[in-house]
């Protein structure tokens, strides 16, 4: 029977705002799908998998979807800062909204270093001699102080960053699609030459680019997250959701096919300048790999943008219902502005561990949250399952958004997360993150119900 979510011992004085308007949720739908990860990560799929990225993509494409079908469908009835961390607590138990929350929290953070090193490193290449850490600062401040003022600034902020995404994206497959058909002056269509083989690596190969995207697709959950600060959480939520297919399809599935036909898969372009910029290098398009790390270093700062938010508003949410120090609840203004705070000055401790001890606290720190977003998914699905009985039973009118093929493909798509774990597992360098990830997930699950006992005691 799903637990209803506990009052909370101190809940703050003061509720979010609702400063985000429907544009600005309508274009972080859209363009919060295309990640610094897509950008940056993928050229080691490519590398791994050869012309096969492509099938990784589209496994794990369904798996994404299946996931976001789910939470809008919990989001839409349920509109909340926490998203799956609330949804978890109300259909699990404390113990587990408690879990999934910090977990993503800490992920969240140190994601927000990640980015502002990779940022820095592309202004400090066009800049030779100034410091990295200088230009992370300099980032964060300027993300933290526009996160502090108002919500609409960072909605403000994410519309632009992902209309120039989704522009640079959408010319990129359009010049892709023109080349491969012979069409595009000055270049010859390479066929299908480059896609053979298309299993270079044979099956090892396909399984490290699958694992390299379910991890690029990281980031999806953040509209979930913003829309209980919008107008109209329910039709924002609804919208996201019901988008998200053709969004993957098309930014990911449909741009790693055009890569992988126009550039060979084992060029080292492709992992060392990233598979668009060598795209582009191969059309021969003027200053169009520049053009391209510039759509880059906006990708980055996108994702530094959001963290921010979300990890600010996943932590304000968590103190709301008791489960965290109750500093970070205060939102003067509607705005949790000590969570944003906090949640910056962390992801900045995390660019100067990158310094300091690069070879073991921020190893340990990356493995830790290396599959985290995993366990996320695994609460989402185990939460849907339980409230969607609770909906249909109780509040049926709440099911704006309903889950395909309830339960068949929230078992299907448990069943994807617990192959992924295995996969994991098999391969060297991910089952150091597996191990890791456990153990920060069993050491919070143990404290959040230690937390849980101790209040149903009080």
């Amino acid at each position: 029977m799903p637990r209803s979510t506990t009052t909370p011992a101190t809940a703050p004085a003061t509720a979010l705002s609702h400063g985000l308007k429907q544009r600005h949720l309508s274009m972080i739908a859209l363009g919060g799908v295309i990640g610094a990860g897509l950008f940056v990560g993928s050229g080691a799929g490519i590398a791994a998998a050869g012309p096969s990225i492509v099938v990784a993509y589209a496994l794990s494409g369904v798996l994404v979807m299946l996931v976001m079908r789910m939470l809008g469908e919990m989001s839409a009835a349920y509109p909340s800062s926490g998203s799956f961390s609330a949804h978890a607590e109300r259909a699990i138990g404390p113990w587990a909204g408690f879990t999934a929350g910090w977990a993503f929290w800490v992920l969240l953070c140190s994601a927000v270093g990640l980015e502002g090193i990779g940022a820095a490193r592309i202004v400090s290449g066009w800049l030779p001699g100034t410091p990295e850490w200088a230009w992370v600062a300099l980032f964060m401040v300027v993300f933290c102080g526009a996160n502090l003022a108002a919500v609409k600034n960072f909605g403000e902020f994410e519309f632009w960053f992902a209309a120039l995404k989704v522009g640079a994206i959408t010319l990129f497959l359009v010049l892709g699609v023109l080349a491969i058909a012979g069409v595009l002056p000055g270049t010859d269509s390479p066929g299908g030459s480059h896609l053979t083989p298309f299993l270079p690596h044979g099956g090892d190969g396909l399984i490290i680019g699958l694992l390299a995207s379910v991890f690029a697709y990281g980031g999806l959950e953040t509209v979930t997250i913003a829309a209980a600060e919008s107008e109209d959480p329910v039709k924002g939520v609804a919208s996201a959701v019901r988008t998200a297919m053709w969004r993957i399809a098309v930014f990911y599935i449909g741009s790693m096919a055009v890569v992988v036909t126009l550039v060979p898969w084992d060029s080292e372009e492709v992992v060392e300048k990233g598979p668009y910029v060598a795209a582009l290098d191969e059309l021969g398009i003027p200053g169009a790999g520049q053009l391209m790390n510039v759509v880059v270093l906006v990708a980055l700062l996108s994702a530094m943008n959001a963290n921010i938010y979300g990890s600010s508003r996943i932590a304000y949410s968590l103190v709301e219902r008791g489960q965290g120090p109750e500093a970070l609840g205060r939102a003067p203004g509607g705005v949790p502005r000590t969570a944003v705070l906090v949640s910056s000055v962390f992801g900045f401790f995390c660019v100067l561990l990158s310094y300091w001890r690069p070879d073991d606290v921020f190893s340990w720190l990356l493995n830790m949250t290396g599959a985290v977003i995993l366990v996320v998914w695994a609460f989402i699905a185990v939460s849907q399952l339980r409230l969607r009985r609770e909906l249909e039973r109780a509040a049926p009118e709440r099911l704006v958004v309903r889950m395909w093929a309830y339960p068949v493909l929230t078992w299907v798509a448990l069943a994807g997360m617990a192959a992924v774990f295995v996969l994991m597992a098999r391969e060297p360098e991910t089952r150091v993150q597996l191990y890791a990830t456990g153990a920060m997930t069993a050491a919070l699950a143990a404290a959040g119900y230690a937390r849980q006992r101790r209040r149903v005691r009080d």
